[in-house]
Protein backbone atom coordinates (compact mmCIF):
# COMPACT_ATOMS: atom_id res chain seq x y z
CA UNK A 1 0.00 0.00 0.00
CA UNK A 2 3.17 2.64 0.89
CA UNK A 3 4.33 1.86 -2.28
CA UNK A 4 1.08 2.94 -4.19
CA UNK A 5 0.78 5.88 -2.29
CA UNK A 6 3.86 7.02 -3.27
CA UNK A 7 3.51 6.30 -6.57
CA UNK A 8 0.53 8.22 -6.79
CA UNK A 9 2.52 11.29 -4.44
CA UNK A 10 5.14 10.75 -7.56
CA UNK A 11 2.81 11.17 -10.27
CA UNK A 12 0.98 14.25 -8.37
CA UNK A 13 4.40 16.13 -7.95
CA UNK A 14 4.91 15.71 -11.74
CA UNK A 15 1.31 17.26 -12.81
CA UNK A 16 1.72 20.24 -9.87
CA UNK A 17 3.60 22.39 -12.03
CA UNK A 18 0.88 22.46 -14.90
CA UNK A 19 -1.99 23.44 -12.35
CA UNK A 20 0.77 25.96 -10.65
CA UNK A 21 1.17 27.65 -14.16
CA UNK A 22 -2.43 28.57 -14.12
CA UNK A 23 -2.41 29.97 -10.13
CA UNK A 24 -3.64 26.71 -8.82
CA UNK A 25 -2.38 23.94 -7.10
CA UNK A 26 -2.89 20.30 -6.05
CA UNK A 27 -2.72 18.36 -2.84
CA UNK A 28 -2.96 14.50 -2.25
CA UNK A 29 -4.55 13.56 0.84
CA UNK A 30 -5.51 9.94 0.86
CA UNK A 31 -5.88 6.50 -0.86
CA UNK A 32 -8.27 4.05 -0.31
CA UNK A 33 -10.39 1.16 -1.97
CA UNK A 34 -8.84 2.38 -5.57
CA UNK A 35 -10.32 5.83 -4.89
CA UNK A 36 -7.19 9.05 -4.56
CA UNK A 37 -8.70 11.77 -2.43
CA UNK A 38 -7.03 15.27 -3.64
CA UNK A 39 -7.56 18.81 -2.36
CA UNK A 40 -7.28 21.25 -4.87
CA UNK A 41 -5.95 24.50 -3.78
CA UNK A 42 -5.45 28.56 -5.31
CA UNK A 43 -7.38 29.07 -8.71
CA UNK A 44 -8.11 25.59 -9.39
CA UNK A 45 -10.49 25.39 -5.90
CA UNK A 46 -13.11 27.72 -7.41
CA UNK A 47 -12.78 26.96 -11.19
CA UNK A 48 -14.88 26.11 -12.97
CA UNK A 49 -12.89 23.26 -15.06
CA UNK A 50 -12.34 21.92 -11.74
CA UNK A 51 -14.20 18.40 -12.94
CA UNK A 52 -13.22 18.62 -15.99
CA UNK A 53 -9.55 19.30 -14.70
CA UNK A 54 -10.16 15.79 -12.07
CA UNK A 55 -11.78 13.41 -14.62
CA UNK A 56 -10.02 14.09 -18.05
CA UNK A 57 -6.56 15.31 -16.31
CA UNK A 58 -5.52 13.53 -13.31
CA UNK A 59 -7.88 10.77 -13.25
CA UNK A 60 -6.94 9.31 -16.64
CA UNK A 61 -2.81 9.91 -15.97
CA UNK A 62 -3.33 8.54 -12.40
CA UNK A 63 -5.33 5.26 -13.71
CA UNK A 64 -2.51 4.87 -16.41
CA UNK A 65 0.34 5.36 -14.45
CA UNK A 66 -0.36 3.67 -10.98
CA UNK A 67 -2.83 0.26 -11.36
CA UNK A 68 -5.29 -0.31 -8.50
CA UNK A 69 -6.39 3.83 -8.78
CA UNK A 70 -9.93 3.41 -10.26
CA UNK A 71 -11.08 7.18 -9.75
CA UNK A 72 -10.28 10.65 -8.25
CA UNK A 73 -12.41 12.51 -5.93
CA UNK A 74 -11.61 16.11 -5.31
CA UNK A 75 -12.55 17.04 -1.63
Amino acid sequence: MEEKIEAIKEVIHKLRPYLQRDGGDLEFVDFKDGIVYVHMLGACAGCMMLDSTIKDGVEQILIEEVPGVIEVQAI
